[in-house]
Order: C-alpha cells, then sequence, then structure tokens
C-alpha cells in the first residue's frame, strides 16, 4: 500500500495529516507513506524529522492581498509550475492513494491526481471552506470535513463528502502524571497560551499588561516560536516572587504538546481547525482570539466553539490586557472549567485520523 500525502505550510495542515498517517500504518503496517510540500511550509524540517521522504514543490504559500504585483504573478507562475512537478513524483511513487489536507499545496496535488487518475481524498477542516481546497475539492476522488455545516454547502454537499472531524494527536498522557512531571500542585491553574504554527505578537502585547496580575493566580506555559529572546526579556521583568509561574517556550516537541495540552486549565489561541479539535480532545477550556486575515476563516471555527459554550471569543483587534483578564476570570473556579471542558468535549472526533485512514484504504483498493 502506498499513500502520498499532501500536507503542511502549517500545523493546522501538518499534524492532521501525520495523525492520518500513523492510523494508516496501524491498519496497514507495511504501508509506504511518502509527502509531498511546499516551498515555504514547516513541513521542510518537521516531516524529515518524523521518517516520512518529502518532496518540495514550487508552489509558495498564498500571499495576503497587498503582497504587490510582481510576488503574486511569481507565485502564480511557481503555483503552475508545481503541477507538471507533482506529476512526475506521482509517477515516480506510484501512489495506491493521495491523501490532501488543503492548503496551497492541494491545488497541484489535486489537479495532479486527476490528471493521472489517481485515487484521491481531501480533508477540509475549518467550517469556511478555505479557497484552495474549494477550487478543487470537485477534483477529488472524495471528500473529508470537520464540521457538518460545511458539508452543507457545495461543493462540499453530497454524496462524495463524509464527516470525520479534525485528526488529532494521541492525547493518552495521564494528567496527573502530566502535572506532576511540570512541578504542578492540584491547586495550580495552567493556561496555556499557544499561537499555532506562528509567533503571536498580539498575544504577547497583551501579556505585557496582565502578566503581573494574571501571574498571582495562574501559571502560564507560552509558546513563542521566535519570540524567545523578547519572552525571556519580559520574564526578566516581572517581580522575582512570579518569574516561575511564567514559562516561555519556542517549542513543544516530541510529545511535550500532548502534555501541555492534558495539563492545562485554559488556553489562549487561535482558532486554526487543529487548535480548536485538540482542545476540544483535551476537554480544555479555551479563549480564542480568530487570525483576522486568510480570508477570516478563522472567525467561523471560533464562533463555532463558542456556540457549543466551549470557547470564549475575542476579536484581535480586542485582545488588550484588561479584555484578557477579564476573559480569565470567568474561568476562574473548577465548576466553571467543567462546564466549558464538557462543551468541548461535545465537539471532539476522537476517531477521526481512523475513519480517514479505513476511507483511504478503501480508495486505494486496500479496505
Amino acid at each position: 500500500m502506498r499513500v502520498l500525502i499532501a500536507g503542511g505550510g502549517t500545523g493546522g495542515h501538518l499534524f492532521p495529516a501525520f495523525a492520518v498517517a500513523r492510523s494508516v500504518r496501524q491498519l496497514h503496517t507495511d504501508a509506504e507513506i511518502s509527502w509531498l510540500g511546499g516551498a515555504r511550509g514547516v513541513e521542510s524540517r518537521l516531516v524529515p524529522e518524523a521518517g516520512y521522504p518529502l518532496t518540495l514543490l514550487a508552489a509558495p504559500s498564498l500571499r495576503p492581498s497587498g503582497a504587490g504585483l510582481v510576488a503574486t504573478v511569481r507565485d502564480a507562475a511557481k503555483l503552475l509550475w508545481s503541477i507538471p512537478q507533482a506529476i512526475r513524483v506521482i509517477r515516480r511513487v506510484r501512489p495506491d492513494v493521495i491523501f490532501s489536507t488543503g492548503g496551497y499545496i492541494a491545488i497541484p496535488t489535486l489537479i495532479a491526481a486527476w490528471l493521472t487518475r489517481t485515487p484521491s481524498l481531501l480533508w477540509e477542516g475549518n467550517v469556511q471552506a478555505g479557497r484552495s481546497n474549494t477550487l478543487v475539492a470537485p477534483l477529488a476522488s472524495h471528500r473529508a470535513v470537520a464540521w457538518r455545516q460545511t458539508a452543507e454547502r457545495a461543493p462540499w454537499s453530497g454524496t462524495k463528502t463524509t464527516v470525520t472531524g479534525t485528526p488529532v494527536r494521541e492525547l493518552t498522557v495521564d494528567r496527573t502524571t502530566a502535572r506532576t512531571a511540570r512541578g504542578l500542585t492540584a491547586n495550580d491553574q495552567l493556561l496555556l497560551v499557544f499561537g499555532g504554527s506562528q509567533r503571536v505578537r498580539r498575544f504577547e502585547t497583551a501579556l505585557d499588561g496582565a502578566l503581573a496580575t494574571l501571574l498571582t493566580e495562574w501559571r502560564v506555559l507560552h509558546v513563542v516560536m521566535d519570540g524567545l529572546p523578547e519572552a525571556e526579556r519580559r520574564r526578566a521583568s516581572l517581580p522575582a516572587e512570579l518569574r516561575d509561574h511564567y514559562e516561555p517556550v519556542a517549542f513543544l516537541g516530541g510529545g511535550a504538546m500532548e502534555a501541555a495540552l492534558v495539563s492545562a486549565d485554559l488556553m489562549l489561541g487561535r482558532a486554526g481547525a487543529s487548535t480548536i479539535a485538540e482542545a476540544a480532545a483535551a476537554g480544555l477550556p479555551a479563549i480564542i482570539v480568530p487570525y483576522p486575515f486568510a480570508g477570516g476563516h478563522q472567525r467561523a471555527n471560533a464562533e463555532a466553539a463558542a456556540a457549543a459554550g466551549a470557547a470564549t471569543l475575542i476579536n484581535d483587534e480586542d485582545l488588550t490586557p484588561e479584555r484578557l483578564l477579564a476573559a480569565v476570570a470567568t474561568y476562574a473556579t473548577p465548576a466553571q472549567r467543567a462546564t466549558a471542558a464538557r462543551a468541548a468535549t461535545t465537539l471532539a472526533h476522537p476517531d477521526a485520523a481512523a475513519v480517514i485512514a479505513e476511507k483511504l484504504l478503501q480508495l486505494g483498493g486496500r479496505g
């Protein structure tokens, strides 16, 4: 069984793909898994570390509006060039099925799959489907979506679409064990601040004015990506008795992120598909600040989580230190957090990766 996975750009596309790859191997132990990625994605580092052979296409991530005509034309040319590149990879690897988690890399991959008559499965994790996925969805042999609301709209509606939820990391670590390893007592409250695969300066600005108050009641684990030097200076500026309550880290890998999700009592995060799904899987209440760009698709995710009672939604421009402290205060008691945690679990799809893996085996003739 040969599976070619196209996923990357951000963790929201990459980590669900890792979860599906793991499930494919569990169902078909001798499966050969190869990877397609793009020129500017996080996959160039993380996929080889995970042990999968990776081919990078010329396709860049889609730039925001205002990037300039020259850059836009250059990126469009690279995207077109990626189609014959993807065809060559398919002819070399000869996959039984192709799995794409969407984003810019889905365009050349799904076109190449259609041209070579290779079975394909396209997954969409957002309530409001991304532009790239929507463009190529009609070319996929089958489609999977994380939200039922997505399946109600064309081109996702119909029998070729299955609602699966979002594949997430395995959260099997025991909460008590994870909290003890982090030095937390039963009475400690841990806020996990996590912006996905990117540094979020809006979070940092809010924390700058809120930490001195926040840390009297909470411990904060802050994933800062390339903002670690500034975070260390932020920590050094705190009163001596509070410094140990603020822990900035560049990245959480090797199981550390799974342990952090299980250990935390509350999360401050963006509204990417994976972030919301992992909070749901962990039963973790959240303060969600949707990324205001990229077509605004994160807002629909945040609204769905807030409507379920699992999260508090704050607009990006409204995240001030005062607004952050007020939102955290609504989760100050175990009873308040437990109510939101129960709501979060209603959004979880713990079998999403397995359902998608089974569908891939069916499409590839190994079901």
